[in-house]
């Protein structure tokens, strides 16, 4: 095993599943507390960043901490060692502990919050509720010599280029001959300084989405023998993949609202949740959001869900659903800790491609604020 892994390395590779792009306008996300232009040897994954959570950090000697819900998510007046938020961002500071948040792109992102809990639930034909982003798509056209066209092409694969469906790898090849002049302080991989070359070249032309585009840029020139490598972007007109928040799918089998609340609260580990409707409801088509759910409720009524099962309800939403006849789960923002083991699996897997020495860890902490009596 190598030494830890740099910050930005395993950053780069979470922001690959959940791009920033995929975030809403004005989200507190990114680093927020010290520097990513480091190693760190051990990797804490936490929903929520508060004081007994950077103890625990401090006592498992932790360099980074990765979290669901900002630290800083409103501006902060001072940062004072003794008091409120800056008591958190003081100690941080002081033992050089990094904080990363990944909030509203860690929901929308596919394979992220919304469709862990639908995961959890064990929702059939899964969904999005609420559509927000549709990515860009791009094609590059990169012209490579014959013999080492096959090693671009599989380095533009790596990347998560040339995906559609579920194909991967798809290139269009043409060949064609590639005409160059090296000049004064060139090195070229074929031909002479001052001397017109002619090569038998590959056009290889692939599509690839907006998030990974600088990813598959930087591996594809990695792999390409020349000095300078002549390629070409161009903005695609096709619709790429769509994001959203909340999932909506089907139950394996119809139970009552009163049983899926406690199937809700055994599967989530929860104390308690708040339910309206009546409890011998017939549910089969389910909707979930975690956080703050209230503004997908007409999307949930819309798109014909029975229940609606969330984070966060408040008491007029919760009027209106009634109205509606769209009954609601509010299970609590906690339900959020699913995220943990999930995340940790990623970042072990990089560490792991990495060959990294680097310790990824779990926070023990429940930083659930109310208590069920």
């Amino acid at each position: 095993m190598s030494d830890a892994i740099h910050a930005q390395t395993l950053i780069q590779a979470f922001e690959s599943w959940v791009p920033k792009t995929l975030a809403f306008e004005n989200d507190k996300i990114g680093c927020q507390i010290g520097t990513l232009n480091k190693k760190v040897r051990k990797v804490m994954v936490t929903l929520d960043v508060l004081e007994n959570v950077v103890d625990e950090a401090v006592e498992q000697n932790v360099d980074l901490i990765v979290a669901h819900h900002a630290v800083i998510f409103r501006p902060l007046k001072n940062v004072r060692s003794d008091q409120g938020q800056g008591r958190i961002v003081a100690k941080c500071i002081k033992h050089d502990i990094a904080v990363y948040v990944a909030h509203t792109n860690f929901d929308i992102a596919a394979g992220g919050m919304n469709d862990l809990l639908a995961k959890e639930l064990s929702l059939q034909d899964i969904a999005i509720l609420k559509p927000t982003y549709t990515e860009p798509l791009h094609k590059i056209a990169v012209f490579v010599p014959m013999e080492a066209a096959e090693t671009v092409r599989q380095a533009l694969g790596a990347s998560g280029a040339g995906a559609i469906g579920n194909y991967s790898h798809c290139t269009f090849n043409s060949e064609g001959t590639g005409t160059f002049l090296p000049g004064e302080g060139t090195n070229p991989h074929i031909g002479a300084k001052g001397q017109l070359e002619k090569v038998n070249e590959v056009k290889i032309e692939t599509i690839v989405p907006d998030h990974l585009l600088k990813t598959a840029i930087k591996k594809m020139v990695a792999a390409h023998p020349y000095e300078e490598v002549a390629y070409d972007i161009f903005p695609m007109e096709n619709q790429g993949e769509t994001y959203g928040l909340g999932r909506i799918g089907k139950l394996q089998q119809p139970i009552t609202l009163k049983a899926l609340a406690l199937e809700v609260k055994r599967r989530f580990g929860l104390d308690g949740v708040r339910m309206t409707g009546n409890p011998d409801a017939v549910i089969e088509k389910v909707a979930v959001s975690g956080g703050d759910g209230n503004s997908l409720v007409p999307f949930a009524k819309y798109r014909g869900a029975d229940v609606l099962i969330t984070g966060d309800i408040y008491y007029h939403t919760a009027h209106d659903a009634i109205l509606n006849d769209l009954m609601l789960i509010d299970a609590g923002h906690y339900i959020e800790k699913v995220l943990k083991k999930p995340v940790k699996d990623f970042f072990d897997k990089v560490v792991q491609e990495n060959g990294s020495s680097t310790e990824v860890v779990i926070s023990g902490v429940n930083t659930n604020p109310f208590t069920f009596i």
